[in-house]
């Protein structure tokens, strides 16, 4: 695999079960409803190893999250959470456990494909 593969801006074309995932990682309604409708940007710079993954948010929010494939990172959860989990390679994919869902990330026909 390329070292640089997941380096780009890659905006969200489609999001399954989005409502019901929101809710079970607990973000209110009313900021469910706010971003339904918003294609989220994430931005991804990779060098070798070394990530630093961005999204951004309806309202000018960003998350940021630097980490090193196989090595413990302090991460920031959509709900905004902080926590400690070790990022791997997984078969090209990228593989995290945040607290309350599993998470995996691969680029697939040039199109980032993430699944929670």
């Amino acid at each position: 695999q390329d070292n640089m593969a997941f380096t780009g801006k890659y905006e969200v074309e489609s999001d399954e079960n989005y409502d019901e995932f929101m809710r079970k990682i607990g973000i209110p309604s009313d900021i469910i409803e706010k971003g339904r409708n918003f294609k989220i940007v994430s931005e991804v710079v990779q060098n070798g190893n070394d990530f630093t993954w961005s999204q951004h948010y309806p309202g000018g929010h960003s998350m940021n999250n630097k980490f090193t494939i196989g090595k413990e990172a302090d991460l920031e959860s959509v709900g905004g959470k902080k926590f400690k989990a070790t990022v791997k390679m997984e078969d090209g994919k990228i593989v995290a456990d945040f607290p309350n869902y599993h998470h995996t990330a691969e680029i697939s026909g040039g199109k980032l494909v993430e699944v929670s």
